[in-house]
């Protein structure tokens, strides 16, 4: 079983490589994103505990996040791993979801990060705004933003799983057929 982490700064592509990766391998795609839009388009007691932030414009806590995790984890049984696409978003997170797996025998086998320039971030994420509907995708200043975001927070679980060898590169540009083999080729050496 390889569980992986599929990781990178906003606009570096994870999600279209995540799925490829589900799709090629058989892993298990676990986005928060749709995690927290599943919870709450099902009106459960955790998208109704994570709505409640969410109105309020505030950060979901990582408790509610983690929840959410637990119970896909419980009901999905995967025997060839997972991929986690946008989570850990930081190190206290990246600590949570290695105690979540160490309960059932299981560790994160790789973070795989997917590396691209800012610059190249900021013109796929305002290219990707003429189809997103998302205002905050045609904002360069919030896409600046969003991005010393990920360095300030989220880079650290790089280097929380590269203490343990754990921690891979792999170039993030290119034609999306060209990324994916070269993840392709990271994942069959592990």
């Amino acid at each position: 079983m390889i569980n992986l982490i599929l990781f990178g700064p906003p606009g570096s592509g994870k999600g279209t490589q995540a799925t490829k990766l589900a799709d090629h391998f058989g892993f298990l795609h676990i986005s928060t994103g749709d995690l927290f839009r599943s919870e709450i388009g099902n009106n459960t007691s955790l998208g109704q505990e994570a709505q409640s932030y969410i109105s309020r414009g505030e950060l979901v806590p990582d408790s509610v996040t983690i929840g959410m995790l637990k119970k896909k984890l419980e009901e999905e049984n995967n025997d060839k791993g997972i991929i986690f696409d946008g989570f850990p978003r930081n190190v206290l997170q990246a600590e949570a979801l290695d105690e979540l797996l160490s309960e059932s025998g299981h560790e994160i086998s790789a973070l795989i990060a997917l590396d691209v320039d800012d610059e190249e971030i900021v013109n796929r994420i305002l290219e990707r705004s003429k189809t997103s509907g998302r205002p905050d995708d045609a904002d360069e200043s919030i896409i600046r933003n969003r991005i010393e975001v990920y360095k300030q927070e989220t880079e650290p679980v790089f280097n929380y799983y590269d203490e343990s060898n754990r921690s891979h590169k792999v170039q993030g540009v290119g034609e999306i057929p060209v990324i994916f083999e070269r993840l392709r080729s990271l994942i069959d050496s592990l």
